[in-house]
């Protein structure tokens, strides 16, 4: 009979690894906004996203709820990394008719005891009743947080039952007792659970860390998430600690074949049965009576106590934990166990007390080794969500069990390696339980709320009112009617420049047409098949050299030619004088379809000899030095006017064209009679507004910032271009290492210490913007660029787990959060990994809605704008030429 018994309470280990699989799944339901509510492992976020990083100070008062008690502590902190933390305290026994009576006497009852513990502890000399005192309420229930500051309680435990409190906000009803007190300068700013503080308390110790476990009357563990994958918050930008509520795992059954008789007894007798099955294998509270039951069950199979009385076992509550522990951890034969026996009035033999021992100790061993299993699951699933091949981190562990059982962290080690090879936990005793723990949570709370507001300081400017728009939008309305009128147009920052192309497509098109797009490093030349089933096309992308960008304009249309040709051989097209499209995404002067003298170079162009010349005639020309004869360049036209045309050509109704590149621009239909620059009045044509020099005349100053001064001054045109500066491709990761410059230099990155990498111009590309708007991956664009600043408080960091940085520096939390802040836009909300398109479009369309509510408009993305468009600008030239329009 007694070795059956233990083999009931040895779980094998394949048994272990199923359960460890079936908690993970449970854990990442209980993350998901749709099966939360059907998870039993419930994963409630806490909203503590950063751990402490040693400059915290100040006074902070913790109020703590224990199972019998109220904590009061008052903890000072010195900036000094956190390691000298002075601290004053006082407990306060709870009556039972407390625990079981009102809610709102439960918290006049803890308001009572802050007011005490003040009046105790502060004079006038150290506090002043005008002085904020913020507070970190230690609240050991489950409650569903939506703020750090906010948390509806869901069901009491414990032996507590309080009336009225289950669905209502504890903070709020504490807030309200404490100002019933007149304690007006005291602030509850953060609520947590017992295991988050204890983490927090572990993360003082100057390693810090990242899970906590506290294994007590009842068991529970949290750990630091990816943010993204809390799907029950809002945040989706660093890491968020994660309540496991642990204890109701099983629930569903899951557990029931590792059930004992002696385990469902208990259950039975509790006051929730088939409630909380985890938590009642393995907390101290319902230990001893697994032991209790077993003991009847053994004793009525004569194996135990025979001939003697057990009446004293039939008692529940009679076999405490605290027995327990005393007979398991007693080497030394069976004396002491005979001693705790006797004491309970039973009469043992030497074997009995041997047996209780083996009994007690597998009990015991059992609820150490389920722990190990939910560690696991808990460091498998970090490691899975990091996308790391090892995890090193650091467990806090508190609790009755851990600091009473001498094997349990021996136990909690060795099964916890078994399960998770891949990850090597080190545990960190809590060293004065989740007291010191909270008031680290609210200290950690006010410098991140006093971060928000510097960072809230800088990024301020770059928010954009309802107002400010509309007074953009008045002004640009303003410079496009200068641009349009004859006499106007000269000295318009936005010049409306006529396009002659007076048609879109109508479908009717057909042949075979050449392209050219150039408007950066790299342009194209393509064939473009238009037929009645539809476009096909066939391309090729040529690399222009620095040294022809910026050397003479005849070098760089005699490469262009070179490429021409190079692409008509391969395609065949040698024989062949295609009508050509030529995309020139530069502004431009346009006097004809065929005629255009460029205007100035932007993008890093600086090719001599172009300005005020006719682009058509300088590629001609090149073409004539090259003896290419079979040119025949039919249309000019911009990258602007090529994604309007190759939209319309789907889409008949498309008369706008938008570009948001490496540079920016729109063109639209405008009717003819609007346009003072060219003559005549009827029909329309499409006008090219270079929007991208808006702003120029100084009109828009009152918006431009800081960093887009400086940005703007260290362009090859300073004070051209400021319109196309503050959204284009080519000048928004510059503007962000900016941002990041005096983000740095206010200490609010990096600890205040930017590496030489940051104040290199342009190395933050656009793209990465792009990267972390769709991913969050802000750490990772950081390492690619292989600027991030030095870190000592996040050695056990994402690099320094099984990955190294290129510079070897970590980038913590906080860091993650405010550069996607800055990239993402201040204010800026977006769903979890959204496409940077949708978000883009999203933002776009709401915005146009706001400012031109009247306004039906649909948005089309153009594929292939300027290489296709501008074969369909020449199919419609073709096209309107042979019909005599």
């Amino acid at each position: 009979q007694i070795q059956r018994a233990l083999r009931s309470l040895c779980i094998p280990l394949e048994r272990l690894h199923i359960m460890k699989g079936h908690m993970m799944q449970d854990m990442c339901k209980g993350l998901s906004r749709q099966t939360h509510a059907q998870a039993k492992v419930r994963m409630l976020p806490t909203y503590v996203c950063s751990t402490p990083n040693g400059t915290e100070k100040g006074n902070f008062l913790v109020v703590e709820l224990c199972q019998n008690q109220v904590r009061t502590l008052l903890v000072t902190l010195y900036g000094d990394g956190n390691m000298s933390p002075q601290m004053m305290y006082k407990i306060f026994d709870m009556p039972e008719s407390i625990m079981q009576g009102e809610g709102e006497a439960l918290f006049d009852f803890i308001a009572q005891c802050v007011s005490q513990f003040l009046a105790e502890t502060t004079t006038s000399d150290t506090s002043s009743s005008e002085e904020r005192l913020p507070l970190g309420f230690v609240f050991p229930f489950t409650c569903r947080q939506t703020q750090l500051d906010k948390a509806e309680l869901l069901s009491w435990s414990k032996g507590f039952s309080c009336s009225g409190v289950v669905g209502k906000d504890v903070v709020q009803m504490l807030q309200s007792a404490i100002n019933k007190q007149e304690l007006s300068h005291v602030e509850v700013v953060a609520l947590m659970n017992d295991t988050v503080g204890t983490m927090m308390t572990c993360c003082t110790e100057g390693r810090p860390c990242e899970i906590a476990m506290v294994a007590d009357k009842g068991s529970n563990c949290c750990f630091m998430a990816e943010a993204y994958l809390v799907e029950t918050a809002e945040e989706t930008s660093g890491r968020m600690c994660v309540n496991t509520e642990w204890g109701c795992f099983g629930d569903d059954g899951s557990l029931n074949d590792i059930f004992t008789p002696y385990d469902e007894s208990v259950d039975e007798e509790s006051s929730n049965p088939g409630e909380k099955r985890f938590e009642k294998l393995v907390g101290t509270l319902y230990l001893g009576e697994i032991v209790r039951h077993a003991l009847i069950a053994l004793t009525a199979e004569k194996a135990l106590f025979t001939g003697t009385d057990i009446a004293v076992l039939k008692e529940k509550g009679v076999f405490t934990i605290q027995h327990v522990l005393d007979i398991i951890n007693n080497e030394d034969g069976t004396t002491d166990v005979k001693r705790v026996l006797e004491v309970l009035g039973l009469q043992p033999s030497e074997r009995d007390c041997g047996r209780v021992q083996q009994i007690c100790r597998a009990v015991v061993g059992r609820a150490a080794t389920l722990h190990a299993v939910g560690l696991a699951a808990i460091l498998s699933y970090m490691c899975q969500t990091r996308d790391m091949e090892t995890l090193m981190v650091n467990v806090g562990v508190d609790g009755e069990l851990y600091k009473g059982y001498s094997r349990f962290e021996e136990i909690l080690q060795s099964v916890s390696r078994l399960l998770s090879p891949e990850c090597l936990a080190t545990l960190l005793p809590s060293r004065d339980g989740s007291g010191r723990g909270a008031a680290m949570v609210t200290a950690v709370a006010l410098r991140l709320a006093a971060q928000r507001r510097a960072v809230n300081e800088v990024l301020g400017p770059l928010r954009l009112t309802h107002a400010d728009l509309e007074k953009v939008q008045a002004l640009m309305r303003q410079e496009m009617e200068r641009g349009l009128g004859k006499h106007t147009n000269a000295t318009a920052s936005v010049r409306m420049l006529p396009t002659y192309v007076s048609h879109t497509p109508d479908g009717t098109e057909r042949g075979d047409f050449l392209a050219l797009d150039l408007g950066g490093t790299n342009f194209r030349v393509l064939v473009v098949h238009v037929t009645e089933e539809g476009i096909s096309m066939a391309s090729e992308i040529y690399v222009i050299p620095a040294a022809i960008m910026r050397g003479t304009g005849e070098g760089l249309f005699d490469h262009i030619i070179d490429c021409i040709v190079d692409f008509q051989t391969k395609q065949n097209l040698m024989t062949q004088a295609l009508p050509l499209g030529f995309t020139f995404s530069f502004p431009c002067q346009q006097v004809g379809l065929d005629k255009a003298l460029l205007l100035t170079w932007t993008k890093g162009f600086t090719a001599s000899g172009c300005v005020g010349q006719d682009v058509v005639q300088l590629l001609r020309d090149a073409a004539q030095r090259k003896q290419h004869s079979g040119l025949q360049v039919v249309a000019l036209l911009n990258d602007t006017v090529g994604t309007m045309m190759s939209c319309g050509y789907d889409d008949p109704k498309c008369e706008i064209g938008l570009i948001v590149g490496t540079g920016t621009n729109a063109c639209y239909m405008e009717e003819m009679r609007n346009v003072g620059t060219v003559e005549g009045d009827q029909g329309r044509m499409c006008i090219n507004m270079e929007w991208g020099a808006f702003g120029d005349n100084g009109c828009l100053d009152h918006i431009f910032t800081h960093f887009d001064r400086v940005v703007d001054e260290t362009t090859i045109n300073p004070g051209k271009q400021r319109f196309e500066k503050l959204i284009s491709g080519m000048y928004l990761g510059e503007i962000v290492r900016q941002i990041l410059l005096v983000m740095t230099e206010k200490q609010l990155l990096f600890q205040g210490r930017p590496t030489s990498k940051l104040q290199t111009r342009n190395i933050f590309q656009t793209k990465f913007l792009s990267t972390i708007e769709l991913t969050g991956a802000w750490s990772g664009c950081l390492s690619l660029s292989g600027w991030m600043a030095p870190c000592t408080s996040c050695t056990h960091g994402e690099w320094g787990q099984g990955r190294q940085a290129p510079m070897g520096h970590p980038c913590p939390m906080k860091e993650s959060a405010v550069g996607g802040m800055v990239c993402m836009g201040w204010g800026h909300q977006s769903s979890p990994s959204p496409p940077v398109l949708v978000s883009f479009s999203h933002n776009l369309q709401k915005t146009l809605k706001d400012l031109a509510p009247n306004c039906d408009v649909s948005f089309h993305l153009s594929e292939d704008g300027s290489g296709k468009g501008a074969a369909l600008v020449a199919a419609v030239a073709c096209r309107t030429a042979s019909a005599g329009q």
